[in-house]
């Protein structure tokens, strides 16, 4: 009996390592990004402050948070700013740390009616944050999240902008 219980708590003691081992640890990288917008008539130049944040805990998942502050805070013009607004998050994979990017999820969030109804927003919460769906995490890839903001400012004439974010730094092994 002392044999077989010997041999049963070593057993487990081993699976224990073994899962252990196979356990993927737990990291996070971020990239920081920020533009100005200018519109016209009295409304106020407004900084744009975007966190793209990639991060590996058993799956690989990646988000972007936003915030933003007027330049002047004497605010003239309180008229709608955007017709659109909206960021798309994306988790990619590369073959080698060189290769190009290819997307494995993405998400996109429709921020117009927040970014129009607050001059200003410092918070972290839902509203301000993307969250690009999860994935399977393999470690003979490289990863990074990225993201791309595409806005039409009210009445400029100019149509949709597009602001390329930088990504993350990449995670490996």
């Amino acid at each position: 009996m002392m044999k077989l219980l010997s041999t049963a708590v070593a057993g487990g003691a081993t699976a224990f390592t073994l899962v252990a081992l196979a356990a993927v640890p737990a990291s996070a990288d971020t990239a920081n990004s920020q533009f100005d917008v200018v519109f016209p008539g009295d409304k106020p130049q407004t900084t744009y402050s975007v966190q793209n944040i990639a991060t590996l805990s058993g799956s690989m998942t990646g988000k972007s948070i936003m915030n933003w502050q007027i330049v002047d805070d004497r605010v003239v013009d309180n008229s709608k700013r955007f017709t659109s607004f909206k960021i798309t998050t994306r988790i990619e994979e590369r073959l080698t740390k060189t290769t190009e990017d290819h997307v494995v999820t993405s998400k996109t969030c429709d921020w117009t009616k927040i970014v129009n109804e607050n001059h200003s927003w410092f918070p972290v919460d839902p509203a301000n944050t993307c969250v690009a769906p999860p994935t399977v995490y393999d470690g003979e890839l490289w990863w990074s999240t990225d993201s791309t903001i595409v806005y039409d400012i009210e009445g400029d004439g100019k149509g949709a902008i597009t602001q390329k974010l930088d990504g993350s730094p990449l995670i490996h092994g």
